[in-house]
C-alpha cells in the first residue's frame, strides 16, 4: 500500500527522502515553509497519511481537514506548532525526534556564550564600519556559574564543556527534582527562583508550553546576579522579551545571546537589533546538515514504523495516552 507523507517545507534532507522513497511514499512538499492557508489547502484536498512537520502551524483546522491522517512527527522536537490537543482527540500519535539536534542547539548554545562574553559581534561590525574598537571588558568564563534550565541532552552537552572551561555548573529540571545529577558535579535545583541568584550565566534548554511561557519573567531576571548573561536556544516566549530588553538597557543584564524570539522572522525596527550587548542568530541552532539529516531520519522512521504498525520508541512520543488507546484497540 502507498502511504501519503507530507512534509511541511519545501525540502527534506536526503536521510529522510532515502527512507521515504524506500518505502514507497507519496511525498508531498509545502512549497512556502510559511503558508497555513496552504498547508490548509493540502491537508483539505489530498489523502495524506502522515505529517512530517518543520515550523509551520499544524492546526486545528489542517487536522480536522483531513480524515485520513494517523499520525504526525516533528522535525526536532519543540511542538508547540503543532495542535497536539488536536491530534489527541482524534487518535493520532505525535512523534519527536528527540537527540538528533542534541548537538548542534548544544554547539550554538556555546558559540553565544563565546560570543556574548567577549563582544565579539560587536567588535566584528566595528571593525568592518572602519572604527578599531578594542572592547577590553569582556567576561573570562572560567570560574564563574552556569545555571541551566532544562538538563536533557542539550543541556548535558553543554554542562560539561563548562566545566572543562572551569566553571561551576548548575541546573533545574523538575523531571529531576529530588533525584542525582546525570552529570557528575552539577548541583541540582529543587526551584528555579532558588537557583537564579547564583548563575552567572543562565541557558534555556525547555519546551515552549502553558508552564514555561514567560519563565523568565521581569521578578526572575532581576533575581540573576548583575552583569550575569542569559543565552536562549529554546523558544523565544519562553522569556519576557520586554523585560529581558528593559534588563539590557539598564546594564543589570552584561549580555544576551539568542537563537530565538518571541516573534519570527524578527520584525524590522525590533528593540532588539537595536542594542549592542546582545548577540542574535535567526532559530538555526538545530539547522547543522548533520542535524537535519538526523532529525529527517527520526521523523521518516517515526511516521514509516507507526504506518507499519511497528510504532517507535514511546517515549518519543508527546501524547503518549494515544499509544495505550491503541493498544486497548
Amino acid at each position: 500500500m502507498t502511504h501519503t507523507v507530507f512534509v511541511t517545507a519545501p525540502k527534506l534532507a536526503q536521510a529522510g527522502v532515502d527512507l521515504l522513497q524506500a518505502a514507497g511514499a507519496r511525498v508531498i512538499y509545502l512549497p512556502d515553509a510559511d503558508d497555513v492557508q496552504a498547508v490548509r489547502a493540502i491537508m483539505a484536498s489530498e489523502p495524506v497519511d502522515a505529517v512530517i512537520s518543520r515550523t509551520v502551524a499544524l492546526d486545528a483546522q489542517a487536522i480536522a481537514a483531513c480524515p485520513t491522517l494517523k499520525v504526525v512527527s516533528k522535525h526536532g522536537v519543540g511542538v508547540s506548532n503543532i495542535d497536539v490537543a488536536a491530534c489527541t482527540e482524534r487518535g493520532i500519535p505525535v512523534y519527536m525526534t528527540p537527540g538528533a539536534n542534541a548537538q548542534s542547539v548544544a554547539e550554538m548554545t556555546l558559540g553565544l556564550l563565546f560570543a556574548a562574553a567577549r563582544r565579539i559581534n560587536w567588535m566584528d561590525g566595528e571593525l568592518r564600519a572602519g572604527r578599531w574598537s578594542r572592547a577590553q571588558d569582556g567576561l573570562e568564563l572560567q570560574g564563574r556559574a552556569l545555571g541551566l534550565v532544562g538538563f536533557g541532552q542539550i543541556g548535558q552537552r553543554v554542562a560539561r564543556v563548562c566545566q572543562a572551561l572551569g566553571m561551576r555548573v548548575h541546573a533545574y529540571d523538575p523531571a529531576l527534582r529530588g533525584g542525582a545529577s546525570p552529570v557528575p558535579e552539577v548541583k541540582v535545583w529543587d526551584t528555579l527562583d532558588e537557583m537564579l541568584p547564583h548563575c552567572n550565566v543562565l541557558s534555556l534548554h525547555v519546551p515552549l508550553n502553558a508552564h514555561t511561557r514567560n519563565l523568565l519573567d521581569g521578578a526572575r531576571l532581576a533575581r540573576l546576579p548583575k552583569g550575569a548573561i542569559l543565552l536562549n536556544t529554546a523558544r523565544g516566549e519562553v522569556v519576557d522579551e520586554a523585560a529581558l530588553i528593559a534588563s539590557l538597557q539598564s546594564g543589570h543584564l552584561y549580555a544576551a545571546g539568542l537563537d530565538t524570539m518571541a516573534v519570527e522572522p524578527l520584525p524590522a525596527g525590533s528593540p532588539l537589533t537595536q542594542l549592542r550587548n546582545i548577540v542574535l542568530t535567526p532559530h538555526v541552532g538545530g539547522s547543522t546538515p548533520a542535524a537535519l539529516a538526523g532529525m529527517a531520519a527520526g521523523a521518516a522512521r517515526n511516521v514509516l514504523g507507526w504506518l507499519r504498525g511497528e510504532p517507535a520508541d514511546p517515549a518519543a512520543c508527546v501524547n503518549a495516552a494515544v499509544l495505550a488507546q491503541e493498544s486497548r484497540a
